[in-house]
């Protein structure tokens, strides 16, 4: 049986002093061998993964970056898109504006040749009639008095009964309109 003289596990016997020196053994094993390789690993490690953050950031950074450049580049083409546009509706304005005023003179230069041609061809028929008309007041004149009129002699006289007779036809195309 065990006295409790001899069981106290206050009082350290051999067998505590072996095992206390066996875990400092140990102690210094894990602590000279075991910890650096462990601890180099950590460190290691950690190094690693600050440097993938920071490859991270800078990837971030320059996704950023690009991003930025996109959009600047975007907004450029848009902003010459709107130019071009500009220009275009400003060429087609003055394309249109081009074609109007010409498509005006061409009207202009077809109503003032027609006028002209116009005026000339009153004119030939005034003339033809006055001078038909010249010819008929010679008839007639020559039926009423009964002898025959020299158109040459009384010039001045056809003359006047035709500017009569134009006045006549003045005023009744003047009352007319």
């Amino acid at each position: 049986m065990v006295t409790p003289a001899t069981s106290n596990f206050l009082v350290p016997n051999g067998t505590f002093i072996v095992e206390l020196i066996a875990f400092v053994i140990v102690l210094v094993v894990v602590g000279r061998f075991v910890l650096p390789p462990v601890n180099r690993l950590i460190k290691e490690r950690q190094a690693r993964i600050e440097a993938e953050l920071a490859a991270a950031d800078q990837a971030r950074e320059e996704a950023a970056r690009a991003a930025e450049e996109r959009r600047q580049a975007l907004e450029e083409a848009r902003r010459r898109a709107r130019e071009i546009l500009e220009q275009a509706n400003r060429s087609a304005e003055q394309a249109r504006a081009a074609v109007i005023a010409q498509g005006q003179e061409e009207h202009d230069r077809i109503l003032a040749a027609a006028a002209a041609e116009l005026e000339q061809a009153r004119k030939r028929a005034l003339d033809e009639a006055t001078a038909r008309m010249g010819e008929l007041v010679v008839e007639v004149v020559a039926r009423v008095i009964g002898r025959t009129v020299d158109p040459e002699v009384h010039r001045d006289l056809i003359d006047e009964a035709i500017a009569g007779i134009e006045e006549e036809g003045s005023a009744a195309a003047g009352s007319g309109r």
